[in-house]
């Protein structure tokens, strides 16, 4: 090979890695600073329900047991993961300070949408072991908390100035051991522990209990309104803005080709008196 060729393939490689550099560098930003997010269901909803509308937006009708996802195999794996679970869940429940059976909601509102979004997963793993499904990705746990939110519901007990405040009697309930020096990592083993969901259970209580703090301090009380505080578990603290007409929704899951929000299936839950022989309604 020449050297004059051998210069010019050179020049080529260098341009080649320069351009795949350059749109590595703008994905990057595109990603970080939202150019790539779409409004999508979830983010039309959002709008909604920070909104002044005076129209509560329920997108799923209430009904006492005879629901669709009542007569799925989906539900007959939850159920029986349900019930191995009630002691823990229970646990977690009178930790926080929050009705075990609000807990249960979300929780069956995540793990049907799981389940019938992941549906090779259900088939090969969740159905045969009738077991939960504990995310690890984007959300982490059976309860498909985000670490951002995990970390903030943490910060959270410690900040006598926040509106989420709970008082000292909370601040150490999710300390970690003074040994921990990695604590990302202490927090993803803690919430996606598939063996043991207290953690998964007890950082969703509090971040509802957190909730209705910021609103009763704000002076609008929802403690007991199922349906927004699940909306608001779905969407999250950057969503959670007190007002006088709070609506319900959230994602969409679809179930047998019905939809529903976030808000309203986990409030179709609770409404019933499906398994209240474990998680009674208060």
């Amino acid at each position: 090979m020449s050297k004059e060729l051998g210069k010019k393939i050179f020049k080529i490689l260098v341009y080649v890695f320069a351009a795949i550099g350059f749109f590595l560098v703008l994905g990057f930003f595109a990603v970080r600073f939202g150019i790539t997010n779409t409004t999508g269901i979830i983010d039309s909803q959002r709008e909604n329900f920070v909104g002044d509308s005076t129209v509560p937006k329920d997108l799923a009708p209430h009904y006492v047991n005879g629901t669709p996802w009542e007569q799925t195999s989906e539900w007959r794996v939850l159920e029986s993961a349900l019930r191995k679970d009630g002691e823990v869940l229970l646990l977690a429940a009178n930790t926080s300070g929050v009705p075990a059976r609000l807990i249960a909601s979300n929780l069956v509102t995540e793990q049907l949408r799981l389940f019938f979004t992941e549906r090779a997963n259900f088939k090969k793993f969740f159905e045969p072991l009738k077991i939960l499904g504990s995310q690890t990705q984007f959300s982490w746990g059976v309860m498909g908390m985000k670490e951002q939110t995990a970390i903030q519901v943490e910060a959270n007990l410690k900040d006598p100035s926040s509106p989420y405040y709970l008082g000292k009697e909370y601040e150490n309930l999710l300390d970690y051991a003074a040994t921990s020096t990695d604590l990302k990592q202490a927090r993803f083993v803690r919430i996606t522990d598939q063996k043991n969901h207290y953690w998964s259970y007890l950082y969703a209580g509090l971040f509802i209990k957190q909730i209705e703090a910021q609103w009763q301090k704000a002076g609008f009380p929802i403690t007991g309104n199922v349906a927004i505080l699940s909306t608001l578990y779905n969407i999250g603290f950057q969503n959670s803005v007190p007002n006088a007409t709070p609506q319900v929704g959230g994602a969409q899951i679809t179930i047998n080709g019905v939809s529903k929000s976030f808000g309203g299936l986990s409030a179709e839950f609770y409404d019933s008196n499906i398994l209240e022989d474990i998680y009674p309604k208060k």
